[in-house]
C-alpha cells in the first residue's frame, strides 16, 4: 500500500511552528539576552607557574561597546555597582569600550562611558587595555586610541600598552602584562595591516620569576604564548554572540571555536576568553548572556 500522502495543514503546521519559534528567538535575541541578563562568570584555578598559597581574585569586563539602546551610561552603571561588589583584588578592562557599526542608534560619547569607568575600585588597582575598535573609531587611528587611553587615564584607570608591571599581593609579588592590540591598523574589510602589539617586547619588560598575567583583547595571540605566561585573559569574540551547546557558527578569530569562549587549556597553558558585555555589528546575544568575569587563583 502506498504511504497517505500528507494533507496541506499537515505540511504547513511545522512550518508555521519552526516560523513561530525562529521568530521567538529572534526577539529574544535581539530584546532581551543583550538587554536584560546579566551574570557573574566564575572561574577558579591554579595554572602553571603560579606562587603556592598566593590566591588572587581578578575581575575583568570586556566588549563595552558603549552604545545606546545595549550599553547605556546607566547599564554601566549598575554593571559597575555590581562588580565592586564582587570584593575583586584587580579589575582589568580589556578593551572596546566604544561601539562598533551598526547596533545601536546613539553613541554614548567618550567623557560618558568614562564617567561610569571611573567608579571602579579595586585594592590593587584597575588597568585596561585597548581593544581593535578603540583603534577603529576614527580615520585616524591613532587619534582614536589616544582619545579612548586618555579617557581611561582620566578615569584613574591605568592603561596598560606592551607594558608589565609588578605588582604584589599580601607580600607576593605576580607581574601584569597588557599587550597592544593585533588588529590596530588592519583593515577591517580586506584585512591587511599589522597590529600594535609586542609580545617579545612587552615580556622582555619582565626581570623575575614571579608569575605571569597577560591581558589581550584578542585570544589569537595565545599560539604565541609561552608557558613563562601563566594565565592569559580575552576578550573579543562576545562568545559569538550566539552559542548553541557550546558551539559558535561566527567567531572574529582566524582559529574559529578553538578559542571562542571560556577556560582554553593547550600544553600546560592557561587562557580564559570572556563573552563580554556588549554588542557589535549585529546588535544579538542567544546563549551567550554579557558577563562580569570573575577569575580565583590560586
Amino acid at each position: 500500500m502506498l504511504p497517505m500522502l500528507l494533507t496541506r495543514r499537515q505540511i504547513i503546521s511545522p512550518l508555521t511552528a519552526l516560523a513561530a519559534l525562529g521568530a521567538g528567538s529572534g526577539a529574544y535575541g535581539i530584546g532581551i539576552e543583550p538587554l536584560y541578563r546579566l551574570h557573574v562568570q566564575r572561574y577558579a584555578l591554579s595554572p602553571a607557574n603560579w606562587t603556592p598559597g598566593l590566591k588572587l581574585r581578578i575581575l575583568a569586563l570586556s566588549d563595552i561597546h558603549a552604545s545606546e539602546p545595549y550599553m547605556s551610561a546607566a547599564r554601566l552603571r549598575d554593571i559597575v555597582t555590581l562588580a565592586n561588589a564582587q570584593n575583586a583584588d584587580m579589575i582589568v578592562l580589556l578593551g572596546d569600550y566604544v561601539v562598533g557599526s551598526g547596533a545601536h542608534y546613539r553613541q554614548v560619547p567618550v567623557k560618558e562611558w568614562a564617567a561610569e569607568l571611573a567608579n571602579l575600585k579595586a585594592p590593587l588597582g584597575v588597568f585596561g587595555i585597548l581593544g581593535n575598535h578603540d583603534w577603529w573609531q576614527y580615520g585616524d587611528r591613532q587619534k582614536s586610541a589616544d582619545e579612548v587611553s586618555g579617557a581611561l587615564r582620566s578615569a584613574g584607570i591605568t592603561v596598560l600598552h606592551n607594558t608589565s608591571l609588578k605588582l604584589q599581593k599580601s607580600g607576593a609579588p605576580f607581574w601584569l602584562a597588557g599587550l597592544g592590540d593585533q588588529l590596530a591598523f588592519m583593515n577591517p574589510v580586506t584585512h591587511q595591516g599589522k597590529g600594535s602589539d609586542d609580545l617579545p617586547g612587552t615580556l622582555a619588560q619582565i626581570t623575575d620569576d614571579a608569575p605571569v598575567v597577560l591581558l589581550a583583547h584578542e585570544p589569537d595571540i595565545f599560539v604565541k604564548v609561552p608557558p613563562r605566561v601563566s594565565l592569559t585573559l580575552s576578550g573579543h569574540t562576545h562568545g559569538g554572540q550566539i552559542r548553541i551547546m557550546g558551539w559558535s557558527p561566527i567567531i572574529p578569530s582566524r582559529y574559529g571555536n578553538r578559542f571562542a569562549y571560556g577556560h582554553v587549556q593547550e600544553g600546560g597553558r592557561d587562557l580564559i576568553v570572556t563573552g563580554g558585555l556588549g554588542v557589535s555589528r549585529i546588535p544579538v546575544r542567544i546563549g551567550v548572556p554579557p558577563e562580569i568575569m570573575l577569575v580565583d587563583l590560586g
